[in-house]
């Protein structure tokens, strides 16, 4: 077996032995590498802490065992030996652990589908995050900051829940851009089982993965644990709805642990829905945005010019004077009047009217036409 063989192996095994985070396993690995790591928790050796987190599965994980099921369901097992490895954003989690953040660690490997280079994806990448029971007005600004972002080139990674995490999704799909999903169960489990579909559309445009090793079955803590992953894939993070209390709140809490920018979108306040990004932006954790532009003026590097809002396109009545733009207002709303009627919806003199009219007329912003003066199509 060669030695890539066999670190493959070990990873494998090593990924599947121990529930994420493991930190204590992680902080071994990247002290003796992972074949002397799995060796030593093979032969129950392995230092106190890392024996707590083992112990119970050392005896029944086999690494070879796991790389052939991820060979049979069309999967395979990423690891940070790979040149697709995202060891920037990963480093986050590994650097928050060494100085002492609780439940982090960066994952030992991944299961992945999907043809997207993680590495390459998440160059340039936003979380966008938020609650599963969400409101129509959440998953339409969702499904537009979704596409929005994969638009201009961003990768969109979330945990392709019901709710925002599929709207997120679903619009960077829409612009024919990548997006990635964090799973909280193995790779050979549709969850949510009515997103199956969505899952399958995301590996053949981005990418799915998952810590957890084929056959895991989600479960509450999982989730908590796996949103970790999605923080530190996103050089920011927008929580579009959240309660407040959720496990959206769970990941903007990581994403300020991590020094990264988190961000909120504003709801009714009146919405409950809402009141966790509202609690953000009062606390003055994140800050509030309404717009694509606004997001990837947040992610921006350092030094960079700033994103700015479009300027909204110009109208054909914003150069007329005032009388001339009340008097267009008056034609708009009566479709269809003479000059005498225009003049008292308008407010303007009869004079004034029928000298007017024909300037507009040349302009192109009026006709006259059988039942009187109407607005010009356009």
């Amino acid at each position: 077996m060669s030695g890539d063989e066999q670190v493959r192996l070990a990873r494998a095994y090593l990924a599947a032995v121990a529930e994420p985070p493991a930190p204590a396993l992680a902080a071994c690995v990247a002290e003796h590498g992972p074949v002397r790591t799995a060796a030593l928790v093979r032969g129950g050796s392995a230092p106190g802490a890392v024996a707590d987190e083992v112990e119970s599965r050392r005896r029944h994980v086999s690494g070879a065992d796991l790389l052939a099921a991820t060979r049979r369901i069309g999967a395979r097992l990423l690891i940070p030996e790979d040149p697709g490895w995202p060891a920037e954003r990963f480093g986050l989690l590994a650097g928050a652990a060494e100085v002492g953040v609780p439940g982090m660690a960066a994952p030992l490997a991944l299961w992945v589908r999907g043809r997207a280079d993680l590495n390459e994806a998440l160059a340039a990448s936003v979380a966008v995050v938020g609650a599963r029971a969400a409101t129509g007005y959440g998953e339409h600004l969702a499904a537009e900051l979704g596409h929005g972002l994969a638009s201009a080139g961003c990768a969109v990674v979330s945990g392709a829940a019901y709710g925002i995490d599929g709207a997120a999704h679903r619009g960077a799909l829409a612009a024919g851009g990548t997006t990635v999903a964090f799973l909280a169960c193995g790779i050979d489990i549709d969850y949510p089982a009515g997103h199956g579909r969505l899952l399958r559309a995301l590996a053949q445009q981005g990418a799915v993965a998952t810590e957890y090793p084929p056959g895991t079955t989600p479960r509450r803590h999982r989730f908590l644990v796996r949103n970790r992953l999605i923080a530190a894939c996103g050089q920011g993070t927008v929580v579009v709805e959240a309660g407040a209390r959720s496990g959206a709140g769970n990941t903007a809490n990581t994403t300020d642990a991590l020094g990264l920018p988190l961000m909120a979108v504003p709801g009714p306040v009146t919405s409950a829905s809402s009141v966790g990004c509202h609690d953000m932006v009062r606390s003055g954790k994140a800050v509030l945005v309404t717009s694509t532009p606004q997001v990837l003026e947040m992610i921006n590097p350092l030094g960079a010019a700033p994103l700015v809002d479009p300027v909204p396109a110009a109208r054909r009545t914003d150069a007329l004077e005032p009388r001339a733009r009340q008097l267009h207002d008056a034609v708009s709303a009566c479709k269809g009047a003479d000059a005498d009627r225009l003049a008292q919806e308008s407010g303007l003199s009869l004079r004034a009217v029928r000298a007017l009219l024909p300037e507009m007329e040349l302009a192109g912003l009026v006709e006259r036409k059988e039942g009187g003066w109407a607005v010009c199509a356009g």
